[in-house]
Order: C-alpha cells, then structure tokens, then sequence
C-alpha cells in the first residue's frame, strides 16, 4: 500500500473518530478532545520508536560518518523545496516564490541534487511552508489535535493537508516499490538519528511527555502558520466563544478554591 493511500485512510480515520470517540472524562484541553485515542496511540507510537526506530537510528548514527548524514539530510530537504515552492505560491508569496525556486535550483546543479547546501551561504535560506499553513493561512482552524499511527502529531486540518503534499513529494512518483519504500526509509532512520539527543531529554525533563509534545506541536504550528508572529487575540483553535467558557470556568474554579 502506498504511503499517500495510508494518509487517505489516517484522514477518514480522524473524521470517524473525531464523530464517534467519547472524549476524555472532565473538562480537559479542548483541542485535544480526543485525549484518549490520542495517548493510546501515543503509546502504540513510543513503543514502536523504542522497540525499533530508535535502535536502528542509534546503529545508524554509530555507522555513518556526520558528513554523510548531513548530505542525506540535505537532498532529501531539496526535495521537499518543491512543496514549499507550491505553498508560497498559494498562500501569495511571490517573492519568496522565486527565492525558494532559485534555491533548489542552485542545490539541485551546484550542489549535486542537493548534497551540498550551497544556496542558503549564498542568500536564500530555507523555509516552511506546507499546505496545512496554507489552509491556516486562508482561515482554516486547526482542529481538535490528533497523534497519527506511526506518523506523529498532527491536527485534523494537517491530516488531511498532508495528501496534497504527499503529491509533490519525490518518492511518491517512484514507480520501484523497493526504492520507494528504500527512500522514505533512509529519510525516516536519518532524520530519527538526528532527534536522538532530544528524545531523551523530553523523557528526562518533562512530567508528562504527552502534554510536552502536543503544546510544543501546537504552539510551533500556531507559528508557523502566522510566520513567527500569531496576534494575541487569536488563536487557530479556539474561537471567541471557547476563550469565553475556558475564562470563565477558570474563575469559577478559582472562586471555589477561595472557599
């Protein structure tokens, strides 16, 4: 099964449960309504990183040279440019349009079909734009928070954002199932070998790694979405009416405490 098939089915998926699934008992975080799915599937996703990804990052990261995973990092980071060359253009950023297309095109010759990172020395840094940011940008509200099987944190507006993406990415035009699948499996070991300092200090310093991981998610995408500066008086979950509630269940709570 093809990888964009498999998000097809994680967006149906979130619709279900986000229709069908009880929520978590109490008030809870309302954009996460669906904490109980989410941390089973958390859990399923932690267990699945230790028993596997990460022994293999860690083999990964013993055996190949810095040098090396630089360079692997890099083309498959040329690849996506193609994505975040779309995404510009939707979201009316012509200028950085151009910029970004100079980008790849410079690492895509000069630098050897990316190995190389020439263009950001030279002027054009990368940046992060996908079609989630996209549809934030033109209005769209996040949704409740939802932890993909395998995948990781997400929203149900990124979800479901993620299969126009998938069309633009490299490896889902290889016909080669083996060198498609080869592909999106050096990508994933390379990129966990990177992170591996960072996990364990998520599991060292925060209480609850699950919250940890989902503020963080939420409040970088909230960024990016606003180009590193979200007004204050929005957010791209709540509405007006959820900030009302949350304040005011907040001082009855604290009334009652008084008490």
């Amino acid at each position: 099964m093809k990888k964009k098939d498999l998000s097809c089915i994680f967006t149906l998926l979130a619709v279900l449960t986000f229709n069908g699934c009880a929520s978590v008992p109490g008030k809870g975080d309302p954009r996460d309504p669906l904490e109980d799915y989410n941390r089973a599937v958390y859990k399923f996703n932690d267990t699945v990183d230790r028993a596997v990804l990460k022994p293999v990052a860690k083999g990964y990261d013993f055996v190949v040279p810095d040098l090396v995973k630089t360079g692997v990092g890099n083309v498959f980071s040329n690849l996506g440019e193609l994505v975040v060359i779309f995404n510009d253009a939707l979201q009316g950023k012509g200028e950085q349009a151009v910029a970004d297309m100079g980008r790849f095109i410079i690492n895509s010759t000069f630098g050897m079909v990316g190995l190389f990172d020439i263009a950001t020395p030279a002027g054009l840094p990368k940046h992060n734009e996908d079609f989630g940011q996209t549809l934030g940008k033109w209005g769209v509200n996040s949704g409740p928070y939802f932890v993909l099987p395998l995948l990781g944190p997400s929203t149900i507006r990124d979800t479901s954002a993620k299969i126009v993406d998938r069309q633009l990415q490299y490896p889902a035009y290889v016909e080669h199932v083996p060198t498609r699948n080869s592909a999106y499996a050096l990508d994933i070991v390379n990129t966990r070998s990177t992170l591996l300092g960072a996990s364990n200090a998520l599991n060292e310093a925060a209480l609850d790694p699950y919250v940890f991981v989902r503020d963080a998610y939420l409040q970088r995408r909230q960024r990016l979405v606003y180009d590193g500066n979200p007004p204050k008086e929005k957010d791209d979950f709540y509405d007006e009416e959820d900030l009302e509630e949350t304040s005011k269940d907040a001082n009855k709570q604290s009334d009652g405490e008084k008490k």
